[in-house]
Formats: structure tokens, C-alpha cells, sequence
């Protein structure tokens, strides 16, 4: 609920701390005292277009802060969540509105948009009045009052998911169909490519194993002459390790006789030998590698020139050409698979809109007959209300083929005034008089369900009195059993119903600077008879409006 309201610099009002309780609260006071500023202060607090206008005279700046008290449940909170400012005890909303046009916002102290403002305002506060251009006249918010006075919340719940589900389903086959389409146009590629990396089967590791052997080929042309000298320089006629070794017999003949003077040299002789031999040897595997054919170069070549241009083709290293081969089949398989994906997404994307078209139709039918009941609802507060030849109905347009995630039905509040009379939008057949206790007639109906915490009338009561008025101060006495209800009237018979009282003066003018200021004040028992009686009796008040006043009040009570 509200719980205060300070504003300073605002218009006529310099400094105004007012403090609201639950229940009914009104608020009374001569014509000009300030009753309606009082209202756009508050609006200005919960988001509303700031104007320049409104700064007091003479101040740089004006300010309002409404001070609430939401329950731990209120939606408000998970808004507030969302946007990064954490709970607190209370909620305090404040606009500073400059003179030079600008304003800030601020909730818990924290700065905040405009916007964000605005939005938390409408879940905290609805103002209702004669030329209400907001809350219930807007046909954009009718539906979820339906739902709400209904208590549809778990079928509108349904809808929601099952038009989810068909949104996705929806995208999925929409987005199988586009690749199908893009890879249809790719397939004479991918075909041509499969078919060309088919006949080159390209191998891991292939590309540096060929480099390496066309590397030895090309090298092993240059030294092969001085391998084969080198080799016939060792094994030619009288080969040196022949040579080498009929020296190293005789020395090894001789041994025995003088060890001393023949077994070093003996001994030089046999690692020389082993030397020699293990170079020819190795001569000969060098001279037999050489001998290659030029036509394996050749080959090696275009293979290697093969691999390395169809990696340049495909914008892919050579030992990944393997890899791609792969990928495009994958490819190449999904188009011709294609077509069965596209019919199971085809098939679940029936199944979701039959779904979807199934909770719809209940839903809509739920809301046809919780349409008969609000309509029942509304009628029976009508008469009271000097609306008894008034007819009040809910207009449902159902369109199957047009849905959405609320639901297949455009709902709007209808009424027709007089009997005979073409039926139309609530906003634009009730007059202002009328339009007011409409929307009392409904707010009443729906009692606590789809509204704000706080309700706020602003003289709904203009032109009625009697009995009409009292009727309006039953609704409004009762529907504050639900919510805080905050209204500003004229009425002597709205007045004595409320649990609070509130009178808004506007006081001579303050001579230092010759301008007027406005003051407000909770009453108390002896000052509310008398101001109720002022509201009876007009600029005179009467022993026999006190009197009629105390009436009022003793049966109010």
C-alpha cells in the first residue's frame, strides 16, 4: 500500500508530508484548494511526463517521494530483481522535477529511467477519475482483468507453454527448410568434390612422408657419382681391404716372435680392417639407394603437387583434406536425408498447432463464460449507481487463425448506455460521470484480483448526490476491505465512509513572497463532522448540517 506522500516544491505546495493508511482514505477540500496537484504530484512520482510548470515559483527544483509498503509476494519485487536493485523493508519512488524541464528518477535512492519508473508505478498504483485515459479503459489490459476474475492463470499458463512449443517447432522446421534450400544449391559441388578427393584418397601424414622421399631422390641424384668413385676406390682391382687384410695375416704370423715390435701395429691393422669394411658396406647401401628410377621422382611429384592443390582448393592444410572428405560426406548425407528430417519437423510442428489450437479453444471458451459471469457481476452494481437502464458486457473477438501467447481472443469492456442504443468501446460510449462509477461498478466486481494495491478515484462522485452517492461510498468502503482505497470527493455521504480522513486548505498568501500555500490535514472525529458538514451545507455550515453530518456518520459506522 501507500503509506506517505512528501512533496515539495510542487505548484502551491511547498512542503506536504502526508501519510496514508489502509482501508478507505479521503481526501475533501474546497474547489482550488489544490486537490488535483495533489493527485499529478503523485502521478509524476510513479513515472508520469514531468513538466517544468509544476516547480514551485521562485524554487530551482520540486520533489515527490511516495513511500510504499508491497507484501513480500508483490510482483514489483521480481521487476525489481530483474533491473538490479535488491529488496528492502520498503519501496520509495522519487522524481525530482527541475525548473529548466529536467527530471531524475530514483527507487530506494538508486537512479533509474523514466521508463523503469513508469512501470513500477502501474504495478503499485491505478488512479481513476471522469476522463480516466488509463487502467481499465485500456482494452490492452481487459483480457488479464477476464483472466484474472476468472481464475484462468493455470489454462492461460497452458496456452503460453503450448504456443511456445509451436514457436519453436515453427522455427525448426523454417530453419531445416533454409538449409535444405542452401544445400541443395551446394550439391553439384559437393558431389564434384567427394569424386575428385575419391580418386586422390588422400592419406594422413602422406604429404610430409612424399616430401621427404622427393627431398632424398633429388639429393641422392647429385652425390651418386662420388658414392660409386668412392665405392670402386675401395673395391676396385687390388681392393684396399684385401689389401689390408693379407698384411694383417702376415703380421699375425709373426706374433709370436716379437709381440712387442708386431701386435700394436696388428692391432691398428684389425681396427682399420673392421673400419674399412663398415664403410664399403655402407658405400654400397648408399650407392643402392641411389639407384632409383627417375619415373618414381616423377610420380612422387604430381602425387605431392596433387595433394598440395587440392588443399589450396579447399582452404584447408593437406593432412586435413582427409577430414573434409568426411565433413562433405556428412554434408552430401544430410541433403539426402533431408527430406525425411523435414517431414518429422513438419509432423511435430501439426502436432504442437493441433496442440496449441486444443488449449486455445478451452481457454477461450473458460473466457466466455467468466465473460457471462463478470457481465452478471458488474449489472448487479449497476441500478445503485444510477446506471440501472446501463448495460455492461465483455466483447470477445476469436480469430483460430491469428493466435498468440495469450490465447486465440481479443477481449475489450463494452457498454451500451440507454436501451435501443448501439453498444461500443467503454471508452468511448460512457461519459465522464458515467465512465467513473463504470469503472467503480467493475473494480468492485473484480474486487481484489488483476489490481494494484492502491486505488486511487478522483471525484467519481462529480454530479450525483443522494442516493447515488452513498452507493459509491458503499463500493468504495467495501472494495478497500481488499485493497487501499484512496479517494478524493465532493460527496458528504463517500466522506463519512472512509477510515480516514484528509482535508487540503489553501492558506492566504505568504506576503514575503506573495504567493499562496496549500496545507494538508488528517482529521479528527470533531473536525470530520464538521468538515462533512461544510460538504452538506456549503459556506455557511448549519446546526442542521452538523446534525445530518453526525447521521451520516453513525450509520457509516
Amino acid at each position: 500500500m501507500l503509506a506517505a506522500l512528501t512533496i515539495r516544491d510542487i505548484v502551491l505546495m511547498e512542503r506536504l508530508n502526508i501519510g496514508f493508511g489502509q482501508g478507505l482514505s479521503v481526501l475533501t477540500g474546497e474547489t482550488g484548494t489544490g486537490k488535483s496537484i495533489l493527485l499529478d504530484s503523485l502521478a509524476l512520482s510513479l513515472g508520469a511526463r514531468g513538466d517544468s510548470s509544476l516547480v514551485r515559483q521562485g524554487a530551482a527544483s520540486g520533489e515527490v517521494v511516495a513511500v510504499f509498503e508491497p507484501n513480500r509476494n508483490h510482483p514489483v519485487w521480481a521487476l525489481l530483481e530483474e533491473n538490479g536493485i535488491s529488496r528492502e523493508d520498503s519501496l520509495i519512488l522519487r522524481r525530482v522535477q527541475s525548473a529548466d524541464g529536467r527530471t531524475r528518477a530514483f527507487i530506494n535512492d538508486r537512479p533509474v529511467s523514466a521508463q523503469l519508473l513508469k512501470q513500477v508505478g502501474a504495478l503499485m498504483v491505478e488512479i481513476h477519475g471522469q476522463h480516466d485515459d488509463r487502467a481499465l479503459i485500456d482494452p490492452a489490459v481487459h483480457r488479464g482483468l477476464l483472466d484474472a476474475f476468472g481464475d484462468l492463470g493455470a489454462e492461460v499458463g497452458a496456452v503460453r507453454a503450448d504456443w511456445a512449443r509451436r514457436r519453436q517447432a515453427r522455427r525448426a522446421l523454417d530453419a531445416h527448410e533454409a538449409d535444405i534450400t542452401t544445400a541443395a544449391r551446394e550439391r553439384d559441388f559437393l558431389v564434384h568434390a567427394l569424386e575428385e578427393l575419391g580418386r586422390l584418397a588422400p592419406q594422413p601424414g602422406e604429404e610430409e612422408k612424399l616430401a621427404a622421399q622427393r627431398q632424398l631422390m633429388m639429393q641422392a641424384e647429385k652425390v651418386a657419382d662420388d658414392l660409386k668413385e668412392a665405392l670402386a676406390t675401395l673395391d676396385g682391382d687390388g681392393a684396399l681391404v684385401a689389401r689390408l687384410a693379407s698384411v694383417l695375416r702376415r703380421l699375425e704370423r709373426q706374433a709370436e716372435r716379437a709381440p712387442e715390435l708386431v701386435k700394436p701395429s696388428a692391432d691398428a691393422l684389425e681396427r682399420a680392417l673392421n673400419e674399412t669394411s663398415e664403410a664399403l658396406a655402407s658405400l654400397e647401401r648408399a650407392v643402392a639407394s641411389c639407384a632409383f628410377d627417375a619415373d618414381e621422382l616423377e610420380k612422387a611429384e604430381e602425387r605431392l603437387f596433387a595433394l598440395r592443390a587440392a588443399a589450396r582448393k579447399h582452404g584447408c592444410p593437406v593432412d586435413e583434406l582427409t577430414a573434409l572428405r568426411e565433413a562433405l560426406q556428412v554434408k552430401l548425407d544430410g541433403i539426402d536425408a533431408g527430406e525425411a528430417e523435414f517431414e518429422r519437423l513438419r509432423e511435430s510442428l501439426s502436432e504442437a498447432e493441433k496442440t496449441y489450437a486444443a488449449s486455445a479453444a478451452t481457454l477461450s471458451d473458460k473466457r466466455r463464460a467468466a465473460a457471462r459471469a463478470l457481465e452478471g457481476a458488474v449489472a448487479g452494481e449497476l441500478a445503485p449507481l444510477k446506471l440501472a437502464r446501463a448495460t455492461f458486457m465483455v466483447n470477445i473477438d476469436t480469430d483460430t487463425e491469428s493466435g498468440g501467447e495469450f490465447g486465440i481472443d481479443r477481449v475489450e469492456f463494452w457498454v451500451r448506455t440507454n436501451p435501443g442504443s448501439a453498444p461500443g468501446p467503454l471508452r468511448k460510449i460512457a461519459s465522464g460521470g458515467e465512465l467513473a462509477r463504470f469503472i467503480l461498478a467493475l473494480k468492485v466486481a473484480l474486487a481484489d484480483k488483476g489490481s494494484a494495491p492502491t486505488l486511487i478515484f478522483d471525484e467519481i462522485d462529480t454530479a450525483v448526490g443522494g442516493a447515488v452517492a452513498d452507493a459509491i461510498g458503499q463500493r468504495l468502503a467495501r472494495l478497500a476491505k481488499g485493497v487501499q482505497v484512496i479517494a478524493v470527493t465532493h460527496a458528504p455521504q463517500v466522506a463519512a465512509r472512509a477510515a480516514s480522513h484528509l482535508l487540503i486548505t489553501k492558506e492566504e498568501p505568504d506576503h514575503a513572497r506573495n504567493l499562496l500555500v496549500t496545507r494538508i490535514a488528517t482529521l479528527d472525529a470533531p473536525r470530520r463532522q464538521e468538515e462533512i458538514a461544510r460538504m452538506l451545507s456549503g459556506a455557511e455550515v448549519t446546526a442542521e448540517a452538523r446534525a445530518q453530518a453526525e447521521r451520516l456518520l453513525a450509520g457509516a459506522g
